[in-house]
Protein backbone atom coordinates (compact mmCIF):
# COMPACT_ATOMS: atom_id res chain seq x y z
CA UNK A 1 0.00 0.00 0.00
CA UNK A 2 2.95 2.32 0.51
CA UNK A 3 3.58 2.66 -3.25
CA UNK A 4 -0.04 3.59 -3.90
CA UNK A 5 0.07 6.33 -1.30
CA UNK A 6 3.23 7.64 -2.95
CA UNK A 7 1.39 7.93 -6.23
CA UNK A 8 -1.39 9.86 -4.55
CA UNK A 9 1.06 12.22 -2.85
CA UNK A 10 2.71 12.94 -6.19
CA UNK A 11 -0.57 13.78 -7.88
CA UNK A 12 -2.08 17.12 -8.68
CA UNK A 13 -5.76 17.55 -7.86
CA UNK A 14 -6.00 13.78 -7.31
CA UNK A 15 -4.61 12.94 -10.73
CA UNK A 16 -1.62 10.73 -11.36
CA UNK A 17 1.34 12.39 -13.07
CA UNK A 18 3.46 10.88 -15.83
CA UNK A 19 6.48 10.31 -13.57
CA UNK A 20 4.28 8.53 -11.03
CA UNK A 21 2.93 6.22 -13.71
CA UNK A 22 6.45 5.49 -14.92
CA UNK A 23 7.55 4.88 -11.31
CA UNK A 24 4.94 2.14 -11.09
CA UNK A 25 5.03 0.62 -14.57
CA UNK A 26 8.71 0.59 -15.51
CA UNK A 27 9.79 -1.80 -12.76
CA UNK A 28 6.88 -4.04 -13.83
CA UNK A 29 8.06 -3.84 -17.44
CA UNK A 30 11.64 -4.69 -16.53
CA UNK A 31 10.36 -7.52 -14.32
CA UNK A 32 8.36 -8.97 -17.19
CA UNK A 33 11.40 -8.71 -19.45
CA UNK A 34 13.45 -10.62 -16.92
CA UNK A 35 10.63 -13.12 -16.33
CA UNK A 36 10.66 -13.81 -20.06
CA UNK A 37 14.45 -13.95 -19.98
CA UNK A 38 14.50 -17.62 -19.02
CA UNK A 39 13.31 -18.44 -22.55
CA UNK A 40 15.88 -16.06 -24.02
CA UNK A 41 18.61 -17.56 -21.85
CA UNK A 42 17.53 -21.09 -22.77
CA UNK A 43 17.49 -20.25 -26.47
CA UNK A 44 20.95 -18.75 -26.20
CA UNK A 45 22.42 -21.45 -23.97
CA UNK A 46 21.42 -24.48 -26.05
CA UNK A 47 22.72 -23.17 -29.39
CA UNK A 48 25.99 -25.12 -28.94
CA UNK A 49 23.98 -28.34 -28.62
CA UNK A 50 22.95 -27.92 -32.28
CA UNK A 51 20.02 -26.98 -34.49
CA UNK A 52 17.80 -29.78 -33.11
CA UNK A 53 18.03 -28.36 -29.58
CA UNK A 54 17.32 -24.83 -30.75
CA UNK A 55 14.26 -26.00 -32.70
CA UNK A 56 13.10 -28.10 -29.72
CA UNK A 57 13.28 -25.17 -27.31
CA UNK A 58 11.44 -22.98 -29.81
CA UNK A 59 8.71 -25.57 -30.35
CA UNK A 60 8.20 -26.06 -26.60
CA UNK A 61 7.69 -22.34 -26.09
CA UNK A 62 3.98 -22.52 -26.76
CA UNK A 63 3.56 -25.63 -24.63
CA UNK A 64 4.98 -23.63 -21.72
CA UNK A 65 2.68 -20.72 -22.57
CA UNK A 66 -0.23 -23.17 -22.34
CA UNK A 67 0.94 -24.05 -18.84
CA UNK A 68 1.23 -20.36 -18.02
CA UNK A 69 -2.37 -19.95 -19.21
CA UNK A 70 -3.53 -22.19 -16.39
CA UNK A 71 -1.38 -20.33 -13.87
CA UNK A 72 -2.76 -17.02 -15.17
CA UNK A 73 -6.16 -17.86 -13.68
CA UNK A 74 -4.74 -17.07 -10.27
CA UNK A 75 -2.43 -14.21 -11.22
CA UNK A 76 -5.15 -12.41 -13.23
CA UNK A 77 -7.76 -12.98 -10.57
CA UNK A 78 -5.37 -11.90 -7.83
CA UNK A 79 -4.31 -8.61 -9.40
CA UNK A 80 -7.90 -7.47 -9.97
CA UNK A 81 -9.33 -8.53 -6.61
CA UNK A 82 -6.34 -7.80 -4.37
CA UNK A 83 -5.93 -4.34 -5.94
CA UNK A 84 -9.56 -3.54 -5.21
CA UNK A 85 -9.21 -4.79 -1.63
CA UNK A 86 -6.14 -2.56 -1.26
CA UNK A 87 -8.10 0.43 -2.59
CA UNK A 88 -10.92 -0.19 -0.09
CA UNK A 89 -8.36 -0.90 2.70
CA UNK A 90 -10.01 -4.24 3.55
CA UNK A 91 -7.14 -6.09 5.27
CA UNK A 92 -9.04 -9.31 5.99
CA UNK A 93 -10.05 -9.66 2.35
CA UNK A 94 -6.48 -9.01 1.24
CA UNK A 95 -5.22 -11.83 3.45
CA UNK A 96 -7.89 -14.26 2.25
CA UNK A 97 -7.29 -13.47 -1.41
CA UNK A 98 -3.52 -13.81 -1.11
CA UNK A 99 -3.69 -17.14 0.68
CA UNK A 100 -6.20 -18.57 -1.78
CA UNK A 101 -4.31 -17.34 -4.85
CA UNK A 102 -0.99 -18.88 -3.80
CA UNK A 103 -2.42 -22.21 -2.65
CA UNK A 104 -4.54 -22.52 -5.80
CA UNK A 105 -1.55 -21.77 -8.03
CA UNK A 106 0.53 -24.41 -6.25
CA UNK A 107 -2.14 -27.09 -6.67
CA UNK A 108 -2.63 -26.18 -10.33
CA UNK A 109 1.11 -26.45 -10.91
CA UNK A 110 1.26 -29.93 -9.39
CA UNK A 111 -1.58 -31.14 -11.62
CA UNK A 112 -0.27 -29.53 -14.82
CA UNK A 113 3.32 -30.71 -14.45
CA UNK A 114 2.32 -34.24 -13.44
CA UNK A 115 0.32 -34.58 -16.66
CA UNK A 116 3.09 -32.88 -18.63
CA UNK A 117 5.69 -35.40 -17.53
CA UNK A 118 3.57 -38.42 -18.43
CA UNK A 119 2.23 -36.90 -21.65
CA UNK A 120 5.56 -35.61 -23.03
CA UNK A 121 5.73 -38.15 -25.93
CA UNK A 122 2.17 -37.30 -27.00
CA UNK A 123 2.88 -33.58 -26.71
CA UNK A 124 5.89 -33.88 -29.01
CA UNK A 125 3.91 -35.85 -31.59
CA UNK A 126 1.08 -33.30 -31.44
CA UNK A 127 3.60 -30.61 -32.40
CA UNK A 128 4.52 -32.56 -35.52
CA UNK A 129 8.15 -32.91 -34.42
CA UNK A 130 10.31 -35.70 -35.78
CA UNK A 131 13.77 -37.19 -35.32
CA UNK A 132 16.34 -35.37 -33.21
CA UNK A 133 14.09 -32.38 -32.62
CA UNK A 134 11.40 -34.65 -31.15
CA UNK A 135 13.89 -36.42 -28.86
CA UNK A 136 15.25 -33.14 -27.56
CA UNK A 137 11.78 -31.68 -27.00
CA UNK A 138 10.60 -34.73 -25.07
CA UNK A 139 13.68 -34.64 -22.86
CA UNK A 140 13.18 -30.95 -22.14
CA UNK A 141 9.50 -31.39 -21.20
CA UNK A 142 10.26 -34.26 -18.83
CA UNK A 143 12.93 -32.28 -17.01
CA UNK A 144 10.66 -29.26 -16.95
CA UNK A 145 7.94 -31.32 -15.25
CA UNK A 146 10.35 -32.35 -12.50
CA UNK A 147 11.96 -29.00 -11.73
CA UNK A 148 9.61 -26.18 -12.70
CA UNK A 149 6.82 -26.18 -10.11
CA UNK A 150 8.00 -22.73 -8.87
CA UNK A 151 6.93 -21.31 -12.25
CA UNK A 152 3.32 -22.05 -11.27
CA UNK A 153 3.51 -19.95 -8.10
CA UNK A 154 5.64 -17.05 -9.33
CA UNK A 155 2.98 -15.34 -11.52
CA UNK A 156 0.49 -15.18 -8.62
CA UNK A 157 3.20 -13.90 -6.28
CA UNK A 158 4.19 -11.20 -8.79
CA UNK A 159 0.54 -10.20 -9.26
CA UNK A 160 0.06 -9.78 -5.52
CA UNK A 161 3.02 -7.43 -5.21
CA UNK A 162 1.89 -5.48 -8.30
CA UNK A 163 -1.62 -5.15 -6.85
CA UNK A 164 -0.03 -3.32 -3.91
CA UNK A 165 2.02 -1.17 -6.28
CA UNK A 166 5.24 -2.88 -5.13
CA UNK A 167 6.64 -3.29 -8.61
CA UNK A 168 10.22 -2.74 -7.41
CA UNK A 169 9.92 -5.85 -5.25
CA UNK A 170 8.87 -7.84 -8.31
CA UNK A 171 11.85 -6.43 -10.18
CA UNK A 172 14.25 -7.55 -7.44
CA UNK A 173 12.78 -11.06 -7.52
CA UNK A 174 13.11 -11.31 -11.29
CA UNK A 175 16.68 -9.99 -11.25
CA UNK A 176 17.51 -12.71 -8.73
CA UNK A 177 15.89 -15.45 -10.82
CA UNK A 178 17.37 -14.28 -14.14
CA UNK A 179 20.90 -13.90 -12.81
CA UNK A 180 20.81 -17.36 -11.26
CA UNK A 181 19.36 -18.84 -14.44
CA UNK A 182 22.07 -17.24 -16.57
CA UNK A 183 24.79 -18.64 -14.30
CA UNK A 184 23.25 -22.09 -13.85
CA UNK A 185 22.44 -22.81 -17.51
CA UNK A 186 26.01 -23.48 -18.70
CA UNK A 187 26.75 -25.37 -15.49
CA UNK A 188 23.74 -27.69 -15.82
CA UNK A 189 23.84 -28.10 -19.60
CA UNK A 190 27.57 -28.46 -20.28
CA UNK A 191 29.59 -28.77 -17.09
CA UNK A 192 27.29 -31.34 -15.45
CA UNK A 193 26.50 -32.81 -18.87
CA UNK A 194 22.68 -32.83 -18.56
CA UNK A 195 22.19 -31.35 -22.04
CA UNK A 196 18.87 -29.74 -22.87
CA UNK A 197 17.35 -31.06 -19.64
CA UNK A 198 19.85 -29.00 -17.70
CA UNK A 199 18.23 -25.87 -19.11
CA UNK A 200 14.92 -26.77 -17.45
CA UNK A 201 16.77 -27.65 -14.27
CA UNK A 202 18.47 -24.24 -14.17
CA UNK A 203 15.14 -22.47 -14.67
CA UNK A 204 13.44 -24.42 -11.89
CA UNK A 205 16.19 -23.82 -9.34
CA UNK A 206 16.43 -20.11 -10.07
CA UNK A 207 12.65 -19.61 -9.90
CA UNK A 208 12.52 -21.55 -6.62
CA UNK A 209 14.98 -19.17 -5.01
CA UNK A 210 12.93 -16.17 -6.20
CA UNK A 211 9.69 -17.66 -4.85
CA UNK A 212 11.24 -18.29 -1.44
CA UNK A 213 12.61 -14.75 -1.24
CA UNK A 214 9.24 -13.35 -2.35
CA UNK A 215 7.32 -15.31 0.28
CA UNK A 216 9.71 -14.13 2.98
CA UNK A 217 9.16 -10.50 1.93
CA UNK A 218 5.40 -10.99 1.76
CA UNK A 219 5.33 -12.59 5.21
CA UNK A 220 6.66 -9.34 6.69
CA UNK A 221 3.55 -7.40 5.63
CA UNK A 222 0.17 -7.10 7.34
CA UNK A 223 -1.48 -8.61 4.28
CA UNK A 224 0.15 -11.98 4.99
CA UNK A 225 -1.57 -14.42 7.35
CA UNK A 226 -0.57 -18.07 7.29
CA UNK A 227 -4.03 -18.99 8.62
CA UNK A 228 -5.53 -17.70 5.38
CA UNK A 229 -3.62 -20.28 3.32
CA UNK A 230 -6.61 -22.55 2.82
CA UNK A 231 -9.20 -22.74 0.09
CA UNK A 232 -12.52 -20.99 0.65
CA UNK A 233 -15.03 -18.90 -1.33
CA UNK A 234 -12.29 -16.41 -2.27
CA UNK A 235 -10.70 -19.11 -4.44
CA UNK A 236 -13.92 -19.25 -6.48
CA UNK A 237 -13.92 -15.44 -6.90
CA UNK A 238 -10.33 -15.56 -8.13
CA UNK A 239 -11.19 -18.41 -10.48
CA UNK A 240 -14.18 -16.59 -12.00
CA UNK A 241 -12.21 -13.42 -12.70
CA UNK A 242 -9.08 -15.19 -13.94
CA UNK A 243 -10.68 -17.95 -16.06
CA UNK A 244 -11.38 -15.80 -19.16
CA UNK A 245 -7.72 -14.75 -19.16
CA UNK A 246 -6.74 -18.40 -18.95
CA UNK A 247 -8.96 -19.30 -21.91
CA UNK A 248 -7.54 -16.43 -23.93
CA UNK A 249 -3.93 -17.42 -23.27
CA UNK A 250 -4.74 -21.12 -23.73
CA UNK A 251 -6.30 -20.45 -27.13
CA UNK A 252 -3.27 -18.33 -28.07
CA UNK A 253 -0.91 -21.17 -27.12
CA UNK A 254 -3.11 -23.76 -28.79
CA UNK A 255 -3.18 -21.76 -32.01
CA UNK A 256 0.61 -21.60 -32.17
CA UNK A 257 0.73 -25.27 -31.23
CA UNK A 258 -1.42 -26.02 -34.28
CA UNK A 259 0.56 -23.63 -36.46
CA UNK A 260 3.81 -25.36 -35.51
CA UNK A 261 2.36 -28.74 -36.49
CA UNK A 262 0.53 -27.83 -39.71
CA UNK A 263 2.38 -24.76 -40.97
CA UNK A 264 5.73 -24.02 -39.27
CA UNK A 265 7.19 -27.54 -39.02
CA UNK A 266 6.41 -28.35 -42.69
CA UNK A 267 8.40 -25.24 -43.64
CA UNK A 268 11.52 -26.72 -42.03
CA UNK A 269 13.48 -26.61 -38.72
CA UNK A 270 15.03 -23.27 -39.71
CA UNK A 271 11.58 -21.66 -39.45
CA UNK A 272 10.97 -23.44 -36.12
CA UNK A 273 14.20 -22.02 -34.75
CA UNK A 274 13.50 -18.57 -36.22
CA UNK A 275 10.09 -18.49 -34.55
CA UNK A 276 11.76 -19.26 -31.22
CA UNK A 277 14.28 -16.46 -31.70
CA UNK A 278 11.69 -13.98 -32.93
CA UNK A 279 9.06 -14.74 -30.33
CA UNK A 280 11.18 -15.43 -27.27
CA UNK A 281 14.09 -13.08 -27.96
CA UNK A 282 12.94 -10.11 -30.05
CA UNK A 283 9.46 -9.88 -28.58
CA UNK A 284 11.02 -10.86 -25.30
CA UNK A 285 12.60 -7.40 -25.24
CA UNK A 286 9.55 -5.41 -26.40
CA UNK A 287 6.42 -7.19 -25.16
CA UNK A 288 7.42 -6.91 -21.47
CA UNK A 289 7.45 -3.12 -21.77
CA UNK A 290 3.85 -3.22 -23.00
CA UNK A 291 2.97 -5.77 -20.34
CA UNK A 292 4.45 -3.49 -17.66
CA UNK A 293 2.07 -0.73 -18.66
CA UNK A 294 -0.75 -3.28 -18.78
CA UNK A 295 -0.07 -4.47 -15.23
CA UNK A 296 0.56 -0.95 -13.96
CA UNK A 297 -2.76 0.26 -15.34
CA UNK A 298 -4.53 -2.86 -14.03
CA UNK A 299 -3.19 -2.07 -10.56
CA UNK A 300 -4.22 1.59 -10.76
CA UNK A 301 -7.67 0.83 -12.19
CA UNK A 302 -8.39 -1.83 -9.56
CA UNK A 303 -7.29 0.33 -6.63
CA UNK A 304 -8.97 3.46 -8.00
CA UNK A 305 -12.29 1.69 -8.45
CA UNK A 306 -11.97 0.17 -4.99
CA UNK A 307 -11.37 3.63 -3.52
CA UNK A 308 -14.14 5.24 -5.60
CA UNK A 309 -11.64 7.45 -7.51
CA UNK A 310 -12.59 6.90 -11.15
CA UNK A 311 -10.93 10.14 -12.28
CA UNK A 312 -7.52 8.82 -11.22
CA UNK A 313 -7.94 5.76 -13.43
CA UNK A 314 -9.13 7.78 -16.40
CA UNK A 315 -6.24 10.21 -16.19
CA UNK A 316 -3.69 7.39 -15.82
CA UNK A 317 -5.10 5.71 -18.94
CA UNK A 318 -4.63 8.89 -20.98
CA UNK A 319 -1.01 9.18 -19.85
CA UNK A 320 -0.35 5.50 -20.52
CA UNK A 321 -1.80 5.72 -24.04
CA UNK A 322 0.75 8.39 -25.00
CA UNK A 323 3.61 6.41 -23.49
CA UNK A 324 2.72 3.07 -25.12
CA UNK A 325 2.40 4.83 -28.48
CA UNK A 326 6.00 5.99 -28.11
CA UNK A 327 7.25 2.58 -27.04
CA UNK A 328 5.27 0.84 -29.77
CA UNK A 329 7.00 2.97 -32.40
CA UNK A 330 10.34 2.34 -30.69
CA UNK A 331 9.73 -1.42 -30.77
CA UNK A 332 8.88 -1.24 -34.47
CA UNK A 333 12.17 0.54 -35.12
CA UNK A 334 14.12 -2.06 -33.16
CA UNK A 335 12.48 -4.89 -35.09
CA UNK A 336 13.09 -3.28 -38.48
CA UNK A 337 16.64 -1.99 -38.06
CA UNK A 338 17.97 -4.16 -35.24
CA UNK A 339 16.46 -7.53 -36.10
CA UNK A 340 19.56 -8.88 -37.85
CA UNK A 341 21.98 -7.79 -35.13
CA UNK A 342 19.87 -9.15 -32.27
CA UNK A 343 19.00 -12.41 -34.02
CA UNK A 344 22.65 -12.96 -34.93
CA UNK A 345 23.53 -13.24 -31.24
CA UNK A 346 21.37 -16.35 -30.93
CA UNK A 347 22.30 -18.31 -34.04
CA UNK A 348 25.25 -18.88 -36.31
CA UNK A 349 23.11 -20.66 -38.89
CA UNK A 350 22.65 -18.47 -41.97
CA UNK A 351 19.25 -19.96 -42.92
CA UNK A 352 17.88 -19.52 -39.40
CA UNK A 353 19.18 -15.95 -39.30
CA UNK A 354 17.46 -15.00 -42.56
CA UNK A 355 14.15 -16.41 -41.33
CA UNK A 356 14.50 -14.58 -38.00
CA UNK A 357 15.17 -11.28 -39.79
CA UNK A 358 12.09 -11.83 -41.95
CA UNK A 359 10.02 -12.40 -38.80
CA UNK A 360 11.36 -9.21 -37.23
CA UNK A 361 10.81 -6.95 -40.21
CA UNK A 362 7.28 -8.15 -40.92
CA UNK A 363 6.19 -8.04 -37.26
CA UNK A 364 7.60 -4.51 -36.98
CA UNK A 365 4.37 -3.28 -38.62
CA UNK A 366 2.17 -4.53 -35.76
CA UNK A 367 4.14 -3.44 -32.69
CA UNK A 368 2.11 -0.27 -32.07
CA UNK A 369 -1.08 -2.33 -32.14
CA UNK A 370 0.46 -4.90 -29.79
CA UNK A 371 1.13 -2.01 -27.38
CA UNK A 372 -2.45 -0.72 -27.66
CA UNK A 373 -3.83 -4.24 -27.16
CA UNK A 374 -1.79 -4.71 -23.98
CA UNK A 375 -2.99 -1.41 -22.54
CA UNK A 376 -6.63 -2.24 -23.26
CA UNK A 377 -6.17 -5.61 -21.55
CA UNK A 378 -4.75 -3.86 -18.48
CA UNK A 379 -7.78 -1.59 -18.21
CA UNK A 380 -10.24 -4.44 -18.60
CA UNK A 381 -8.42 -6.87 -16.30
CA UNK A 382 -7.96 -4.25 -13.58
CA UNK A 383 -11.71 -3.67 -13.53
CA UNK A 384 -12.46 -7.40 -13.59
CA UNK A 385 -14.00 -7.27 -17.09
CA UNK A 386 -11.84 -10.12 -18.34
CA UNK A 387 -14.55 -11.73 -20.48
CA UNK A 388 -14.24 -8.94 -23.04
CA UNK A 389 -10.55 -9.77 -23.43
CA UNK A 390 -11.33 -13.38 -24.26
CA UNK A 391 -14.18 -12.54 -26.65
CA UNK A 392 -11.87 -10.44 -28.79
CA UNK A 393 -8.77 -12.65 -28.46
CA UNK A 394 -10.09 -16.21 -28.77
CA UNK A 395 -11.96 -16.18 -32.11
CA UNK A 396 -9.41 -14.00 -33.91
CA UNK A 397 -6.53 -16.13 -32.67
CA UNK A 398 -8.29 -19.29 -33.85
CA UNK A 399 -8.79 -17.76 -37.29
CA UNK A 400 -5.02 -17.56 -37.60
CA UNK A 401 -4.83 -21.33 -38.16
CA UNK A 402 -6.75 -21.62 -41.47
CA UNK A 403 -5.54 -18.22 -42.68
CA UNK A 404 -1.88 -19.03 -42.04
CA UNK A 405 -2.22 -22.40 -43.76
CA UNK A 406 -3.99 -20.76 -46.69
CA UNK A 407 -1.34 -18.11 -47.31
CA UNK A 408 1.78 -20.00 -46.22
CA UNK A 409 1.10 -23.47 -47.64
CA UNK A 410 -1.73 -23.27 -50.19
CA UNK A 411 -0.72 -19.99 -51.84
CA UNK A 412 2.97 -20.67 -51.22
CA UNK A 413 3.99 -17.46 -49.42
CA UNK A 414 5.84 -19.49 -46.77
CA UNK A 415 6.76 -18.01 -43.41
CA UNK A 416 6.10 -14.46 -44.62
CA UNK A 417 2.44 -15.36 -45.11
CA UNK A 418 2.23 -16.53 -41.49
CA UNK A 419 3.72 -13.35 -40.09
CA UNK A 420 1.39 -11.09 -42.12
CA UNK A 421 -1.68 -12.99 -40.96
CA UNK A 422 -0.49 -12.41 -37.39
CA UNK A 423 -0.12 -8.69 -38.13
CA UNK A 424 -3.67 -8.31 -39.42
CA UNK A 425 -5.24 -10.32 -36.60
CA UNK A 426 -3.32 -8.25 -34.04
CA UNK A 427 -4.77 -5.05 -35.49
CA UNK A 428 -8.30 -6.48 -35.29
CA UNK A 429 -7.85 -7.70 -31.71
CA UNK A 430 -6.54 -4.33 -30.62
CA UNK A 431 -9.47 -2.52 -32.22
CA UNK A 432 -12.00 -4.85 -30.59
CA UNK A 433 -10.57 -4.52 -27.09
CA UNK A 434 -10.47 -0.75 -27.37
CA UNK A 435 -14.11 -0.81 -28.45
CA UNK A 436 -14.83 -2.55 -25.13
CA UNK A 437 -12.83 0.05 -23.23
CA UNK A 438 -14.49 2.99 -24.98
CA UNK A 439 -17.94 1.55 -24.21
CA UNK A 440 -17.28 2.55 -20.58
CA UNK A 441 -18.62 -0.66 -19.01
CA UNK A 442 -15.36 -1.20 -17.17
CA UNK A 443 -16.03 1.95 -15.12
CA UNK A 444 -18.98 0.25 -13.44
CA UNK A 445 -16.62 -2.05 -11.53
Amino acid sequence: MKAYRQIKLNSQKGRIRTESLIYLTFPAALSAMLNNAYRVIDQYAVQWLGLDSQAAIASCTFVLIAFFAVYSIFSSGAIALVARAVGSENLDEQQQLIGNALISALLAGIIVLTFSGFMAPWTVRSLGLRGGVAMQAETYLRWHAVFCLPQAVMPALDAIFIAFGRTKTVLVLQITASLLNFLLNPVCIYWLGFGIGGSAMATGISEAVAVIVGLVLLSRTQAFDHKAFRLNRQALRIFKVGLPMCWGTLVFAGVYWALIKWVISPLGPEVNAALGIGFSVLEGFTWPVFWGFSMGIASIVGRSLGAGQLADAQHAIKLAFRLVTFFGLLAASIFWWGGRTLSGIFTGNAAVLEQAVLYAQVLAFSQVFVAYEALAEGILSGSGKTKSIFYWSGPLNILRIPCCWLFAIYYGYGAEGVWWVINVSTLLKSAGKWASVLSGRWQQG
